[in-house]
């Protein structure tokens, strides 16, 4: 039995992508697409759908606002470039966050979730806790804003790009080292590089990714950052030279 699912997004372009999505799924079934939270929540007072996608920042109101003023609440996936909203939302039982840009993989992820609960595969309702493990944390900084969110224990830390000197990976955690502290966080440092605008950042080791800002000399196998001297390995120094050669 397919599951119900309207959209709720400003954005010609996304509300276009999770549509195209929605096809890609066959236990789905798109009922309604918006542009307008408020005729969403009109439609949604008459009606009755198994997964809301829901964007946060919209005209008239938000995404967080609409799910407050809902009765009967369908399994909400919000949508959003701004991490840090998610905390808001965990009391509202938000079952997942879709962090833009969405890839396919991401979505079917979410849906696979949704999916067990509306199949009586019950998952655990979201607290604190889950957000936080479940959570894209790193937001493609060159596109929407100059810092990223990561998880150090049982926070999630707000870090300005402009202070990351180095990162530091050893197998499943990094050490992301700034101008004002080190932070430790659970994640592989390949999954960190993926978030860093390819144009700040650079990775040089298996171990080390540096930022070119902070670079203050480059010796044959090495660079300086501030005081440190980081290796740099044969695999990456092709790939080093052609980006300092471009900046």
């Amino acid at each position: 039995m397919a599951h119900t699912c309207i959209i709720v997004e400003d954005e010609p372009l996304a509300r276009t992508l999770i549509e195209n999505y929605i096809q890609k799924v066959p236990y789905l079934q798109l009922v309604q697409s918006f542009s307008d939270p408020l005729k969403a929540l009109e439609f949604l007072r008459e009606n009755t759908v198994d997964i809301l996608f829901s964007d946060i920042q919209m005209p008239e109101i938000t995404g967080i606002t609409l799910l407050k003023l809902l009765q009967k609440k369908p399994l909400i996936i919000l949508t959003t470039a701004y991490s840090e909203y998610a905390i808001e939302g965990y009391e509202l039982d938000v079952l997942d966050y879709l962090l833009k840009p969405i890839t396919f993989e991401r979505f079917l992820k979410s849906v696979e979730k949704a999916s067990l609960r509306l199949n009586g595969n019950l998952l655990p309702k979201t607290n604190e806790k889950t957000v936080l493990e479940n959570l894209p944390l790193n937001v493609p900084a060159e596109s929407v804003q100059p810092f990223i969110f990561v998880k150090d224990g049982t926070k999630l830390v707000k870090i300005r790009l402009n202070e990351i000197m180095y990162i530091e990976g050893l197998k499943d955690y990094v050490t992301i080292h700034t101008s004002q502290q080190k932070i430790v966080s659970l994640q592989t440092i390949k999954s960190l590089e993926s978030t860093l605008p390819e144009k700040k950042f650079i990775r040089i080791h298996n171990s080390y990714i540096i930022a070119l800002e902070w670079i203050e000399a480059i010796q044959r196998e090495k660079v300086q950052i501030g005081k440190v001297f980081l290796p740099i390995s044969d695999t990456y120094r092709k790939a080093f030279k052609d980006f300092i050669g471009r900046n």
